[in-house]
């Protein structure tokens, strides 16, 4: 069967031109990557599903092919969400199916939090509603870090900025981020990891760092009782940057919300067994379709 794809922009509350890509007919699916990831994040699901479902993929503002926003106070949940809204109605697409992935599950949160209205059901794989970066891997080492490269930043914007890019492109980076429980290295091709650094490396480092911010200051645990649609997590069993305790937490705060632990899946679940991945979203929808 074959797929078209169409491609376009809009221009969202502040002017900031925002990417999208569609495929297929049908319910609609929009899906939300992870920080500094990209499309391909979704490839599996994006082929998969699109022969049945409309599909939706959207660069965040600062991301690839959308644009930045002058003022950088806009690079935030709130803006993200006002931008997935402004898409939605350019499509006229009233309603859909919202998946996440990791930060994008934070997104969704407060874009739920927002404008329920939009949302049929919620997929949630890898993900958090509040700060992961306290205790990642069991220590502090990765919130630390974090401080160090804004001080580091705000000091020498010109010369972090060179090697975030230069570092974030390296084949050493990328075989560290599999084995930090970022891929894991059996299962997902290198090509897939590649892609991935090309597109950290494409990502300014001010607008990692300010987003970054958000994602730890933003506390979605509140909104989650709240969420009144079925919602579907996906944990991995060797995710060690967001491990299965921020899954299980949502799981239980989410009424009637369903839970499937996927064995080998590192932090990105949806790219190391799309096939398990696909079949049981596939089977999440068919019990919950959207419109």
């Amino acid at each position: 069967m074959i797929v078209h794809k169409q491609t376009g922009y809009v221009k969202s509350f502040d002017g900031t031109s925002i990417y999208y890509e569609t495929r297929g007919s049908g319910p609609a699916i929009v899906m939300a990557y992870g920080i500094v990831c990209t499309m391909n994040h979704w490839r599996h699901q994006t082929k998969y599903f699109s022969e049945n479902y409309k599909t939706v993929l959207i660069d965040y503002r600062g991301h690839h092919n959308s644009g930045t926003p002058n003022d950088r106070d806009h690079l935030s949940f709130d803006g993200i969400a006002q931008d997935f809204k402004a898409v939605m109605d350019h499509l006229e697409i009233p309603t859909a199916s919202f998946w996440g992935h990791s930060f994008g599950v934070q997104a969704l949160i407060r874009m739920y939090d927002m404008f329920p209205q939009y949302f049929e059901n919620l997929v949630f794989i890898n993900g958090f509603a509040n700060n992961p970066i306290k205790g990642m891997f069991g220590v502090d080492f990765a919130a630390s870090t974090f401080k160090l490269l804004k001080q580091s930043y705000d000091q020498l914007p010109e010369t972090l900025s060179y090697f975030w890019k230069a570092i974030a492109a390296s084949s050493i980076s990328m075989k560290l981020s599999a084995l930090a429980g970022g891929f894991n290295l059996n299962l997902t091709s290198f090509k897939d990891i590649e892609i991935y650094a090309r597109g950290v490396a494409g990502v300014d480092l001010d607008v990692f760092l300010q987003l970054m911010d958000q994602m730890m200051s933003y506390d979605g645990r509140p909104v989650l009782e709240r969420i009144a649609v079925p919602t579907l997590i996906v944990s991995g069993s060797a995710d060690t940057v967001t491990p299965k305790k921020y899954q299980e937490y949502i799981h239980k705060k989410i009424k009637g919300s369903e839970f499937v632990m996927i064995p080998y899946g590192s932090h990105c679940t949806q790219l190391d067994l799309p096939d398990y991945v696909n079949l049981r979203i596939e089977r999440f929808l068919k019990d919950h379709p959207p419109k």
